[in-house]
Parts: structure tokens; sequence; C-alpha cells
């Protein structure tokens, strides 16, 4: 799709780029080290008890800062406050993360989501970014999400993050079927532009179905080594790395 060239022009750093230690992921600094070595940026969104929407990968804090509890629990202003671990830096919101990128990188968004057609988040995203004019998309795992997305900003361009489905135990045929019933008619309702798959699960039919006939770009996360690199250039159009810097 050439109208979407720039999404897999320049390789993403998975979370910004960071190395785990004086760089840590979904920062600040990770963000402006991406952006001074030329790199896209891939990073996370989550809701606040506010309805602001935070960078940070996972839902609740700890692993990568002080403090403890559910972000969805606590205010926007309460977590600009919580220190990640041995840095300076601090948790941001989106309209913060767009003033420092400023066009600079292309930005590629995932909205984390817990399954429970919750709106807010894809609805805020797509407020703050209706006035920015750097090249920035949306993706989910969530169809839901980009069905939202596109229903609030179909100009933003969205995308569905993938990989292999297994079976979960114990689940009825019933049940798998009404998930996946559900999951298709919102994948229907979003009609995402590009594809984001787990490398690990490549080459699989849904995305180069979606890469060959559909035509839509696909990219790959997260390739870690230079065989995930190799795989990469085989199947996808772009990759989404992480631990080392292509």
């Amino acid at each position: 799709m050439a109208g979407l060239d720039w999404l897999t022009a320049r390789p993403v750093a998975h979370r910004g780029l960071h190395d785990g230690a004086a760089v840590i992921e979904n920062t600040p600094s990770a963000f402006a080290a991406a952006i001074a070595h030329g790199y896209a940026i891939e990073t996370d969104l989550q809701i606040t008890a506010d309805g602001e929407a935070v960078v940070h990968h996972d839902d609740a804090l700890g692993r990568l800062t002080d403090g403890s509890g559910k972000l969805a629990a606590m205010t926007a202003a309460d977590l600009k406050r919580v220190p990640f671990k041995a840095t300076a830096d601090r948790i941001i919101t989106l309209g913060e993360l767009l003033d420092l990128v400023a066009g600079r990188a292309t930005l590629v968004i995932e909205l984390k989501s817990h399954g429970d057609s919750d709106a807010r988040l894809p609805l805020r995203a797509a407020h703050v970014l209706a006035g920015y004019r750097g090249p920035a998309a949306l993706m989910s795992f969530d169809p839901f999400q980009i069905a939202v997305v596109r229903a609030a900003a179909p100009a933003r361009t969205r995308g569905i993050i993938a990989e292999r489905v297994h079976g979960r135990a114990g689940a009825s045929l019933g049940a798998r079927w009404r998930r996946s019933a559900a999951y298709l008619a919102n994948l229907w309702r979003g009609r995402p532009q590009f594809v984001a798959y787990s490398v690990a699960d490549l080459p699989a039919l849904p995305p180069l179905f979606a890469r060959r006939v559909l035509g839509l770009p696909l990219l790959t996360w997260a390739v870690r080594t230079e065989a995930d690199r190799a795989k990469a250039a085989r199947w996808a159009d772009q990759i989404i790395f992480e631990g080392w810097r292509p």
C-alpha cells in the first residue's frame, strides 16, 4: 500500500531504544535515543482512572517502576510522579510523548486492552492525536479497539496485532466459536490497514494473506536476533526490534 510507505520506511524500536539498565523501555530517554539513531518508535498506552492515555506497557506498577497498583485505578497526576527504577524518567502522557517526538519519528502506538469493550482508551488516543501532524498509527490485539478508532477517527492509520492462536484448555467449542465470531465482527468493523505479527509465528497464513492478497503492510515483532531478522526479511515489510540495533 503505497500510501503507507512511511509506516515501513525505518526499523521500529520496540518501546523505544532501551537497554534495560541506563535506559528503560517506554521512557522519554528511550524515545530520544530512537530519534537520535533514526528509528521509528513502537510504544504502549494504558488508560488511567481519570481517562488519560499514559505511556506504559504493564497494567500495573512495579516491574520497572517504584510503587505498586493498577494504572487504571490511579490518576495521570499520580502516575506522573512515579519514578522508573534507577533513572530520572517518569511516566508520561500521550500528549507529552507527541510533544517530545514532534514529528521527528514515526510512532506505532499499541492500545492495551483487557478485552472488556472499554472504549475510553481508543477514544482518548484518537482525540489527542487529532491535532498531531507527525506520522503516527494506532494498533491493538483487540479488534474492538480498532473498530472504535475507525469510527472516531477514520483518517487515522490503524492496525491489528496478532500471533498464532493456541487452543485454551477447557474452553468449549461453543465458547471458542463465540470468541472467534466476535473477533471477526470487530475486525470487519475496524478494517485494519496494516498487520503487526509475531516473528516467532512466521510464516503463517493470515498475515501472508493480508500482505499478499489484501496488500496490507506487515510489521513483525519482536525481532531480537539475526535469525529473527532473516525470517523477517523473507516474510515481512519491516521489523519491530529490541535488544540490538539493525
